[in-house]
């Protein structure tokens, strides 16, 4: 049996490196503490030292560890005896598997006989990905796209809603298996709020919510994809829908693109599906004008084409007149509608949802049952609160308002500290497409930069393989890095540019 004395050691040598999931100081100490008796650390039966000689050892005050014991307390962890003071219960490790003797995890992996590579029917890890630092948020120069700076996310709205959705009647709402179906008041706001922005009117069965835009594109793949569909994507375009589409495809075309976006081609004519982002080209980030939109509804009638419609940052207009949704001007449902809130609400949501004729929403929500069931419906109807009570639509505003003096700010700097280099015009969005002199290697620079603090994103896995050598873009976010910096972050830029120039 341990001493009082050797559990303060134990858990005053474990807490200082013990990140855990909590974000506050007494939400550590007691995930550490859970932790070390669930683990064996501490033995059961084992007498727990007193509050004030725990918060001497651990660092904190001695409430933060009172308050931590009386929960451990409650839950069962720890058993008070009257007089005696507080012991590790027994009961916490039963049906648990005992660790005496086990098998480092780490050698077993490492004496594994099996070939596992041999068991593949796929190589995805081969596909090319966007990268991104884990650890961008330490750089001094975040041009990093699709994450976000937290000061501009209304916290206290979100919060509110959240805290409303914990409510007993609303968690028994939304705690019950859902099946296939999705949660009703996230459908009624799509439905009555976001897709009328849009210009789309659509009826229930037509709407399906899914974890994300990526996840549309992979259930449409699965759905409707065979080995030898012609499939049509913008080049540049969006990586991760080409690899969806590339793995149920060996016939996925690379399609041209203008300054108005994907253009009507001999390529495009013989598709029998084509993905495109009319809203904001990813990644040029350029914004489809109506009569291109009519060319390509007119091309895909002539020629009996499916458009795969993903609505990237619709919201994010600059001018504050967006063009209707490709799907507005459809006549013939031919065109399949992707939305998505985690590209400007918060990407962590994951809350995402595809408009389409109702027999093909029966397909795709019959493969989403298979893969998931529905989305987590705690998230749904926090999202549906935040949008029906107004905040989304507030939130846009001032996203829009921020964006574009970012955005303004990253094109003045260009002019100033690196003439030579190209920023695509654009209408809105969260990011830039930049072009540079016709020598340069833009994964260098993405090296030569991130070594001065500054984060950008080589543009080269945008393109198709045939195009993906050495290439002069990059891409560059401006909804993480705050609105002083970016200036700096540019002039930062051109010295790593010359710093490149100059090896």
């Amino acid at each position: 049996m341990r001493t009082k004395h050797e559990i303060t050691n134990i858990w005053a040598s474990l807490f200082p490196n013990f990140s855990g999931s909590s974000t506050t100081l007494q939400g550590r100490v007691k995930e550490m503490m859970v932790h070390s008796i669930l683990m064996g650390l501490v033995p059961s039966g084992a007498k727990v030292p007193p509050s004030r000689t725990l918060s001497l050892a651990l660092g904190v005050s001695r409430n933060t560890v009172t308050i931590a014991l009386q929960v451990l307390v409650d839950k069962g962890f720890l058993i008070a005896k009257t007089r005696s003071g507080l012991f590790v219960n027994d009961a916490m490790l039963l049906g648990q598997a005992s660790l005496n003797g086990a098998i480092d995890s780490q050698s077993a992996l490492a004496h594994s006989t099996m070939d596992w590579e041999s068991k593949f029917v796929t190589h995805l890890g081969e596909q090319r990905n966007i990268e991104k630092p884990v650890n961008w948020q330490s750089a001094k120069y975040p041009f990093i796209y699709g994450q976000f700076d937290t000061s501009l996310m209304p916290l206290k709205d979100w919060r509110a809603c959240s805290h409303e959705t914990l409510s007993v009647t609303a968690t028994k709402a939304w705690s019950q298996d859902f099946i296939d179906r999705d949660y009703d008041s996230l459908v009624n706001q799509v439905q009555h709020r976001l897709l009328p922005a849009r210009g789309i009117i659509a009826r229930r069965d037509e709407i399906l919510i899914t974890a994300g835009a990526q996840m549309a594109c992979y259930l449409l793949a699965n759905v409707l994809i065979g080995t030898q569909t012609r499939v049509g994507i913008e080049d540049p375009g969006y990586p991760d829908a080409r690899n969806i589409f590339g793995m149920r495809s060996a016939n996925v075309q690379a399609l041209p693109i203008d300054e108005q976006g994907l253009k009507p081609s001999r390529a495009l004519a013989k598709c029998d599906y084509v993905y495109m982002t009319p809203s904001h080209q990813c990644p040029t980030t350029v914004t489809m004008p109506l009569a291109r939109r009519y060319e390509l509804l007119d091309m895909a009638k002539k020629h009996n084409i499916v458009l795969f419609e993903d609505d990237h940052e619709s919201e994010l207009n600059f001018s504050g007149q967006p063009l209707a949704a490709l799907k507005s001007l459809d006549q013939e449902g031919r065109v399949v509608y992707l939305g998505s809130l985690s590209k400007t609400l918060a990407h962590g949501l994951r809350i995402g949802y595809v408009v389409a004729p109702r027999e093909l929403i029966k397909e795709l929500r019959a493969l989403r049952r298979l893969i998931m069931r529905h989305t987590p419906t705690n998230n749904a109807h926090t999202a549906g609160l935040f949008i029906a009570q107004g905040h989304h639509d507030a939130f846009m505003r001032r996203l829009n308002v921020t964006y574009h003096q970012r955005r303004q700010a990253l094109e003045d700097a260009f002019q100033r500290y690196l003439p030579d280099f190209t920023v695509t015009p654009s209408l809105g969005g969260s990011g830039s497409w930049i072009k540079g002199p016709s020598h340069l290697n833009a994964t260098q620079l993405a090296q030569t930069s991130a070594a001065h603090g500054v984060l950008i994103e080589p543009g080269d896995v945008f393109f198709s393989k045939s195009n993906s050598g050495a290439q002069p873009f990059f891409r560059m976010g401006y909804s993480a890095i705050a609105l002083p910096m970016i200036d700096d972050g540019v002039a930062e830029l051109s010295r790593a540019y010359k710093a490149l120039r100059s090896t």
